[in-house]
């Protein structure tokens, strides 16, 4: 069995110690959907939801939980972001949510990049949750990391 490097040798979790990685430049982008009616984007589009514009909310939303990620993923490391950006844009009967984060930091980005599109869709089914009882959140996902020892793209 490989080792899983959460644990020690002795079986207890622990956080991986990155102090002997070099700090690189570091970006990652999550997406994310969420499945709406298309009366619920039209109530959006005319400015009509109960509780105001969605997207605003959920993309500050999203910035809050990129910066917080390591208060909520218990082994997650503390990194100072460089920036996080986050697009919303509707379509047909779904919105599309996208994070891109960066850092200059020891280990990479990934984690931010899916806790603010996470936060941001959750934000979006709150904001609407008076229109649409039947909201999805679905297809949360890495899309490209790059620094670090690996880079990934999603095909």
């Amino acid at each position: 069995m490989n080792k899983l490097s959460h644990y020690d040798d002795a079986g207890n979790v622990r956080m991986v110690d990155v102090s002997e990685k070099l700090a690189t430049a570091r970006e990652a982008t999550a997406s994310a959907l969420v499945r709406i009616s298309q009366a619920t984007l039209d109530i959006i589009r005319e400015g009509a939801n109960p509780k105001g514009d969605p997207f605003e909310i959920a993309r500050i939303a999203g910035v809050q939980a990129a910066k917080r990620t390591s208060e909520l993923i218990p082994l997650c490391h503390q990194i100072p972001l460089s920036n996080i950006d986050i697009e919303i844009e509707p379509g047909k009967e779904q919105i599309s949510i996208r994070a891109t984060a960066k850092t200059i930091s020891q280990t990479g980005v990934e984690m931010e990049a899916l806790t603010a599109v996470s936060v941001a869709a959750l934000t979006i089914y709150d904001m609407l949750k008076a229109v649409q009882k039947d909201i999805v959140i679905t297809e949360v996902r890495l899309e490209s990391k790059t620094g670090g020892k690996t880079e990934y793209h999603r095909e």
